[in-house]
């Protein structure tokens, strides 16, 4: 069976009575697609007969806008396609609608298939229709040459489900902000302007509900606020979000995609309120059930502001059947970003300098974040683990290979009585002064770093395949170039300060003073292959270092598993 990267889903039964085949069209459609699968809904349209089917407008009700919901709801299992539903043709009551386009769809990704749930009398894949199918979708949308047209029925389950419209109506997903109770029939509003915001990290099935209704909402223009700078510092693992450019990239993607008659303002998201809060000719605010009380706000600030309130519609959250412990329930960024843990983020180095029976991992991280840890737990788990911090101790040792030209530099004013460096004092030399820290890591990286590649040798001796270097200056230092993989521990600056306060006894002062002289977690994840983090419970941290480790057994070239 032939796979696709891209594929149309013209569906075209009545929504009662599409809802309950969704489950299985969806599974069908995601054998044939493997990467965007857009969606065009026309209810009622039948590919029979001599006459080529048009596009029609599709009232916007609320039965449409909760099947829109209850559709990416459902598709939300099949995590590897890029599921985008069409609303050019989906219209709400309005006075000043403008026309259907006479003009075909440009879609970032052309589909090399279109698919239906049409079914024909005797189930067949009946070529009039298939044919029918075809001209249909390249009168709506740019489509790939030699569009290829698959009928979805009987593959998705004969008999399985009602063939009757059922009476039952979706569960409501949409609240909106009238008092006045909805039913599913009902037309929904339309307006000019309006607005909907969040952080839309790795846009997914949920970003894409609250885009979509404020893209049926709204008639004109649409005002998009990403959140930016100091709303992403409550994040979950704020390091390991898409850049800002990044996340706008995607987010206008889908956006123009999807509705493209309408203007979209996307702009930085920099405080709670954002433009909603002082655009006067905004008309309506979308919000999710954890955002509604921040929509709420909104219109209290309005109103203080003597603007008129927005208009407030309000979307369930999508329930993430796939969650696992420690993961919300619902489906969220914040989940994505925590299956991260682990993965590997970037391709490795290639170290053909480094001894070729080992495979060297530099492990690092913020003070306080649980770095060693980990390069325990791994030491546990059958790798070499050399630490530079006992490195630096050798050195220093008299007698030691940075002894004489660390007294040499700094004095003998650094030595205790007995002659040994008094590494407090040394330290207190140089904190917040770069020149003379500068003079210290000139001697002293470079001498650890040659006795790191010793203890390198001596892995290979003790029959080892994987190195790991415990450095909290790994990139600062520059010794990437001594391993195959950086992987970073993260945890948050409020935590990592409590740490150190409770392992050192520093003040908070102290202990924050030496977090900023250090390079931010952010910094160290930009060059990171994996990251791991020990914010939660020590069973959760060891899956996370078990996942990490199977993972890189089966990555790890087989030049390195000679001796295993």
């Amino acid at each position: 069976m032939a796979v696709f990267r891209s594929g149309l889903l013209v569906l075209t039964t009545p929504l009662a009575s599409l809802a309950p085949r969704l489950a299985p069209i969806l599974t069908s459609a995601a054998r044939l697609v493997n990467h965007t699968l857009y969606v065009h809904l026309q209810p009622g349209m039948s590919l029979e007969g001599p006459a080529q089917p048009q596009s029609g407008p599709v009232q916007a009700t609320f039965e449409v806008l909760d099947f829109i919901t209850h559709l990416y709801a459902g598709a939300d299992i099949h995590r590897h396609l890029d599921v985008r539903i069409l609303l050019t043709n989906i219209r709400t009551k309005s006075t000043f609608l403008p026309p259907l386009p006479t003009s075909v769809q440009n879609l970032a990704h052309p589909p090399e298939v279109v698919l239906t749930d049409f079914q024909t009398l005797d189930g067949s894949q009946y070529n009039p229709v298939k044919e029918q199918l075809v001209r249909y979708a390249t009168s709506c949308y740019s489509c790939c040459p030699r569009l290829a047209s698959v009928l979805l029925y009987p593959d998705y389950g004969i008999g399985e489900v009602p063939v009757e419209p059922l009476d039952v109506p979706l569960p409501s997903t949409i609240r909106p902000a009238s008092p006045v109770a909805r039913s599913p029939k009902q037309p929904v509003r339309g307006y000019y302007r309006g607005a909907v915001g969040g952080t839309f990290d790795r846009l997914h099935n949920a970003h894409k509900v609250l885009l979509s209704i404020a893209c049926i909402l709204a008639q004109e223009q649409l005002v998009v606020g990403v959140a930016d700078k100091d709303l992403l510092k409550s994040k979950l693992l704020p390091e390991l979000l898409q850049p800002y450019t990044e996340r706008v990239e995607h987010l206008s993607e889908f956006l123009v995609d999807i509705k493209p008659s309408l203007t979209f303002d996307i702009i930085p998201l920099l405080d709670p309120y954002g433009p909603a809060g002082s655009d006067p000719s905004l008309e309506f605010l979308v919000v999710s059930e954890e955002t509604y009380r921040g929509g709420m706000a909104v219109n209290r600030f309005r109103l203080e502001n003597n603007l008129e309130e927005l208009a407030l519609y309000q979307i369930q959250l999508l329930k993430d059947v796939k969650h696992t412990e420690n993961e919300e329930d619902k489906v969220s960024s914040s989940s994505f970003r925590h299956r991260m843990l682990g993965n590997l983020l970037r391709p490795p180095y290639e170290r053909p300098e480094l001894p070729t029976c080992l495979y060297v991992i530099g492990l690092t991280g913020i003070s306080g974040s649980g770095k060693s840890s980990i390069a325990q737990r791994l030491k546990g788990l059958g790798a070499f683990v050399i630490d530079s911090d006992h490195l630096g101790h050798r050195a220093y040792a008299p007698g030691g290979p940075a002894y004489q030209p660390v007294v040499e530099a700094f004095g003998t004013d650094i030595l205790h009585k007995d002659g040994i460096i008094n590494r407090k004092v040394l330290g207190s030399r140089v904190f917040g002064n770069k020149k003379q820290l500068k003079i210290l890591t000139d001697i002293m990286w470079p001498i650890i770093a040659k006795l790191a590649r010793e203890e390198m040798d001596r892995a290979v001796t003790e029959g080892k395949r994987v190195c790991v270097i415990d450095a909290a200056v790994l990139l600062e230092a520059g010794w990437q170039n001594l391993v195959h993989e950086v992987w970073t521990v993260v945890i948050p600056e409020t935590e990592a300060v409590r740490r150190i306060v409770e392992r050192d006894g520093l003040s908070e002062a102290a202990a924050q003073s030496r977090l900023q002289s250090q390079m931010s977690g952010q910094q160290l994840v930009e060059q990171s292959h994996v990251v791991l983090s020990t914010l939660w419970e020590p069973h959760i941290t060891q899956r996370q270092v078990e996942k990490a480790w199977a993972l890189l057994q089966k990555r790890i070239p087989k030049t390195h598993q000679a001796l295993d």
